[in-house]
């Protein structure tokens, strides 16, 4: 499959924005969605996801066990007039163990997503 990148305007949105919502299942396909930071590394286009002892929790588990995940970031930048901007990202997924924390305090597990589909609204282009 060839590799999604995001759009100027997609990586602006995301620079700004602290949580998402991130949506894995199990191997029951029992869902889970949990809010999460994220970090995107704009050389590469993958999204990871960490936390303070991140290889304990269920979200970590899902991945590891089905290899897959969802991560939206939205948020209402009006009101009157309404209008709702935001970027979904989803794609095969990693649990990564022993790797550097990106910020000081959390574990040393990662989640790392490799987008092969990402889709926006409310964004603008300029």
């Amino acid at each position: 499959m060839t590799p999604v990148r995001f759009t100027p305007a997609e990586l602006r949105y995301l620079r700004d924005q602290p949580l998402g919502r991130l949506a894995t299942v199990d191997e029951q396909h029992a869902p889970q969605v949990v809010p999460v930071g994220f970090f995107v590394d704009e050389q590469t286009g993958e999204v990871s996801i960490g936390g303070i002892a991140l290889g304990s929790t269920r979200k970590f588990r899902n991945v590891e066990a089905t290899g897959r995940a969802a991560l939206v970031i939205d948020d209402l930048a009006s009101t009157d007039p309404w209008h709702v901007r935001g970027v979904e990202i989803r794609g095969p997924a990693e649990a990564r163990r022993d790797v550097d924390p990106p910020r000081p305090g959390m574990s040393r597990e990662l989640i790392t997503i490799h987008p092969e589909r990402i889709r926006s609204w409310g964004l603008s282009e300029s």
